[in-house]
């Protein structure tokens, strides 16, 4: 059997974020098709304790541990080096004396490694393997360049984007050169890439999917609540998250309650920053938190809402709501990478009215809740499960690897 390495920035267990399911799920694909040693960098305390559902589908297995170092003090350090902050903060040279010591004397067919941060390790330990590939949970060049397009920010704020998106431009062109394969969550994480960098047969779109044993609608059937709800799930100190919360709250939420006063709408998600928790104030707002399993929260919703402006990265909540049969109101870019339909799959709104309008939509036709939700999940199911999708995956490094043999 072909040897598989993978190398992450943390420890993907448990799933309780969007990019943690995608990396784990893959990596555990990945397990049935290559003899795996996987390298994690570890820096949560109970990552130990999972050693052993890894220790299912890799060979080896090392979890390495790592804390971030103070980020570089701007005008005297940061401003002068190189590489970009957020790559530099994930650099440790004890890191990559483990890393070297783990691979040391190993033959691999395949070096799989997870975001652009991890890229320095990379070069420096396999500086001339035939087949180095880099899957992207989100594409920092464009997250970032979101950021700075659509957050309200200051003058040094912006200046210190500017100055570490140049520098990740700079690394952006040197990994298009040096890798065989770059895999994305969209397209839209593609063309991104493409109109910045060319055209490339080495940039693979691999959109997320659902784990349809877990999020599974036969065992968990819709129960709507009694009143008409809607839930929002994520991570709810990610700032395209608390971003599209705020452009909800302030913009769309309103003219909602105004046309449904007896609607409400539910927060589900770890680490809620204090603005976050303060909407739970809210009339119509229902603060839930992080919950031990967000599948009742799918089964009674009426309907699942991604007011998201920034995007790049995992869409994972779409697929693991529809994997359930909860319909979706979402902003085209919230949903991109998915092959859903506005009319069909779920509804896409771009304003402030238009997404008011599509969750009243919803809560006025339940025929039409309950079609979108039916036929979002037979795409899920057809197309976007994680053993398709890693299957898809394992084809496309099998075809590099024949390629450079």
């Amino acid at each position: 059997m072909k040897r598989l390495l993978i190398f992450l920035p943390y420890v993907p267990f448990p799933l309780m974020r969007g990019t943690y399911q995608r990396v784990y799920h893959l990596a555990e694909e990945l397990g049935k098709h290559y003899e795996v040693d996987l390298f994690c960098l570890s820096s949560e305390p109970g990552d130990a304790g999972h050693i052993g559902r890894f220790q299912q589908f890799c060979k080896r297995v090392r979890f390495e541990p790592f804390e971030h170092g103070p980020w570089a003090p701007f005008l005297t350090d940061r401003i002068w080096n190189p590489l970009p902050v957020t790559v530099r903060h994930w650099w440790s040279p004890q890191v990559l004396e483990s890393l070297k010591r783990f691979t040391e004397g190993r033959e691999y067919d395949v070096v799989n490694f997870c975001d652009l941060v991890l890229w320095p390790y990379i070069k420096t330990v396999f500086p001339s393997h035939p087949v180095r590939v880099m899957d992207r949970s989100r594409v920092d060049w464009l997250y970032q360049t979101e950021v700075l397009n659509t957050l309200d920010q200051g003058f040094m704020e912006k200046l210190k984007l500017r100055e570490n998106l140049s520098k990740i431009a700079k690394l952006e062109r040197e990994v298009r050169n040096e890798l065989a394969l770059t895999v994305v969550c969209g397209p839209d994480d593609k063309t991104f890439l493409e109109q910045k960098l060319g055209e490339s047969d080495r940039v693979f779109v691999l959109p997320n999917g659902a784990n349809v044993g877990f999020f599974n609608a036969d065992e968990w059937p819709p129960q709507p609540t009694d009143f008409p709800s809607a839930m929002f799930c994520g991570a709810l100190d990610y700032t395209p998250n608390t971003d599209g919360l705020a452009w909800y709250f302030e913009n769309i939420h309103p003219q909602v309650m105004a046309a449904c006063p007896s609607f409400k709408v539910i927060l589900v998600g770890k680490n809620p920053t204090d603005t976050v928790r303060g909407y739970g104030t809210l009339p119509g707002v229902e603060f839930a938190g992080e919950v031990p399993d967000v599948r009742p929260f799918y089964q009674k919703a009426w309907m699942q809402i991604v007011p998201l402006r920034i995007g790049g990265g995992t869409r994972l909540k779409i697929a693991e709501g529809l994997a359930m049969s909860n319909p979706v109101v979402s902003t085209t870019l919230g949903a991109q990478g998915l092959e859903l339909h506005h009319g069909e799959h779920l509804l896409l709104a771009d304003t402030p009215k238009d997404f008011a309008e599509a969750i009243l939509r919803y809560v006025a036709h339940p025929a039409e809740r309950r079609s979108h939700g039916l036929a979002g999940r037979a795409r899920i199911l057809e197309t976007y499960t994680w053993s398709a999708l890693g299957s898809r995956l394992a084809e496309r490094i099998d075809t590099l690897h024949r390629l450079n043999s």
